[in-house]
């Protein structure tokens, strides 16, 4: 059995699981907990399949299980583990949707959508035979490990932001540091992270597969459908949020414009 063929079988297991425990608790953040996991399992996968001979998978596979790593602790510090730690934005679309369209919503995109789409963001690496390590590789290995990092900065002065809240030392919302530049930050490294390893490994593929970048093209379309929506709660609560659209990138981190 083929690497490719083990991750469709675990894909099956993950879907049938994340539905399954949807149901039982009635939560319904569970493919929200398995993010940061599961493409970790299929990285490693991708290199068991080339017997862990292959330089540049391996290497790939411990990049994608730093960003992992960096992820779920995110998540955990926010409570995402905890009982009762569902992402607020399914109970707004509940709230929006009858019982039974809402259980066809969980079924075909929480559960299926999703965690197919954690599939094909790693997929890329299927496409990786030679083993030759060179100086494209490095390149590559470092943008990666740039994002990381930014996005890590990110997420850190985001938590600052909100724990400075809590204890009443600032209200309102974050429009400093990287949010400076960017109004999502965090989000802009997260997907650049998929497009560095999709385009990596399709320079190297060298065939011009360029299917292969529909994983990253549907992450970004994904991640911009929640940013516009996230958005829509923050400009309900925060009237000045409007002139920080106006002032801030939405995605792409740029020169903020004066109010």
């Amino acid at each position: 059995m083929s690497a490719f063929e083990i991750n469709l079988w675990l894909l099956a297991a993950v879907c049938f699981l994340t539905w399954l425990t949807s149901v039982i608790t009635k939560e319904y953040s569970w493919v929200d907990r398995i993010w940061s996991i599961i493409p970790i399992a299929y990285m490693w996968v991708f290199a068991y399949g080339a017997d862990f001979a292959n330089t540049r998978l391996n290497l790939m596979a411990v990049l994608v299980t730093l960003w992992g790593a960096r992820l779920t602790f995110n998540f955990a510090r926010k409570g995402g583990y905890a009982k009762g730690g569902e992402d607020y934005r399914w109970a707004i679309l509940r709230e929006k949707m009858s019982p039974l369209v809402y259980q066809i919503f969980n079924i075909f995109f929480i559960v299926i959508f999703q965690n197919a789409l954690l599939l094909a963001i790693t997929l890329p690496a299927n496409l990786v035979v030679t083993n030759e390590f060179t100086q494209v590789d490095l390149i590559f290995a470092l943008a990666f490990f740039g994002f990381l990092v930014f996005e890590f900065v990110a997420d850190q002065q985001q938590w600052n932001f909100h724990q400075a809240k809590k204890a009443g030392k600032a209200t309102g919302f974050l429009d400093k540091g990287l949010f400076g530049i960017s109004r999502h930050p965090n989000f802009f490294a997260e997907q650049a992270q998929w497009w560095v390893l999709a385009f990596w490994c399709l320079v190297i593929d060298g065939t011009g597969n360029w299917v292969y970048l529909l994983g990253a093209v549907i992450l970004t379309a994904l991640f911009l459908g929640s940013a516009r929506f996230t958005e829509q709660i923050s400009a309900s609560k925060y009237p000045e949020y409007a002139n920080y659209q106006k002032r801030v990138s939405m995605m792409i981190p740029w020169f903020a414009k004066r109010s």
